[in-house]
């Protein structure tokens, strides 16, 4: 999963980054509008893979994964093209920062603190964006499509009908994410870098000693608040100090979890696991996928050969204390390939080829 993080100038969007990867990237005083990019991979919290570790004692374990990358040259009024727009249009989730928190030696571009006005300010750029790009992508079907062959004519006339109902959603003021589009009209969209069509997690960048309930009208499901700068200092910390620090200002989950747990909930995505002496592993896969999709995300040797998949929901393993008391207690089952994978799933695949 990649994770863009985007906002205005001086939304703090460098000091979201180091406090959700635990990086230490100098921020300074004031943005120079100049494109840049700071990337982190950072393993998923998933207590599950702790406790499946200290059951099997296998040689390593890994976590799930994700990639953060820190973009910065987003401007309000400015163009979105060329290496940003490949930047931010390469990530799965575009986590957008919008400021609240108050710093006299760091100027807003607006002069003025509205986390609510920003917010739609740049939602309406990657609206206006989109707009250009589909209006230009029409243009050229319109000189192409009378020249080529019936079956390129064909496909041009289902691109044209669909770029003109997603025209007409913009025209809206709707961001495409809210449009209903097909999974074979996604892959036709694939190429166009279309940012309205990414899914959206928003932060409330607040200070030290905001209070989370003044912005509780922009709370929801993809809208959270963050104390960035006290959270980026609290992830320097080691684990013991930052849980009582963290407790102190009555931060009952690290931005971090949060976080992830959100981009997971946004993309429809769970955790299964797969056990063993050399491996204890985390591996995502989307809700409900098929078992020979998450033996796919494993090895595609696996997805192809597929006979069963050894399964046991990871609350049943832990009740029963082993792999081997689980299956005494016929918890242990054999799933074949219509199977929806269900998050915590702990499979073993069996396949041939």
């Amino acid at each position: 999963m990649k994770i863009g993080i985007i906002g205005l100038p001086n939304s703090g969007k460098t000091t979201i980054y180091n406090a959700l990867t635990r990086s230490n990237i100098e921020t300074g005083a004031f943005s120079t509008g100049q494109m840049d990019i700071h990337t982190a991979v950072v393993n998923v919290p998933d207590p599950r893979v702790d406790a499946l570790t200290a059951m099997f004692k296998p040689r390593k374990m890994i976590y799930a994964q994700v990639t953060y990358s820190d973009i910065s040259g987003l401007a309000k009024g400015g163009t979105v093209a060329g290496p940003l727009l490949n930047a931010i249009a390469a990530n799965d989730v575009l986590m957008l920062v919008a400021r609240s928190f108050a710093d006299e030696d760091v100027a807003h571009p607006d002069n003025r603190i509205d986390p609510a006005r920003d917010l739609v300010a740049i939602e309406t750029e990657f609206i206006l964006n989109d707009m250009s790009v589909i209006e230009n992508r029409l243009v050229r079907l319109a000189a192409q499509k009378s020249r080529g062959s019936i079956l390129e004519r064909q496909k041009m006339e289902i691109e044209e009908a669909l770029l003109q109902r997603l025209a007409g959603v913009l025209e809206e003021e709707r961001p495409l994410r809210e449009a209903d589009i097909s999974e074979e009209e996604r892959k036709l969209l694939g190429g166009f870098g279309l940012l309205s069509l990414k899914s959206l997690l928003r932060v409330i960048n607040g200070g030290d000693d905001d209070d989370e309930s003044v912005f509780a009208d922009l709370l929801d499901d993809n809208t959270f608040f963050l104390r960035g700068r006290l959270e980026a200092e609290i992830a320097q910390m080691d684990p013991e100090e930052a849980t009582e620090f963290l407790a102190d200002f009555g931060i009952e989950e690290p931005g971090l979890n949060r976080a992830i747990r959100r981009c997971y909930n946004l993309l429809g995505v769970q955790s299964f696991f797969t056990v063993g002496e050399d491996e204890v592993r985390a591996w995502t896969v989307r809700n409900g996928a098929p078992a020979p999709e998450a033996a796919g995300v494993i090895h595609s040797d696996l997805q192809k050969g597929f006979i069963r998949a050894e399964t046991i929901a990871y609350a049943d393993l832990m009740a029963a204390g082993s792999m081997a008391e689980a299956r005494k207690v016929g918890k242990l089952r054999l799933e074949g390939k219509e199977y929806p994978v269900q998050d915590g799933d702990i499979l073993n695949i069996r396949f041939n080829l």
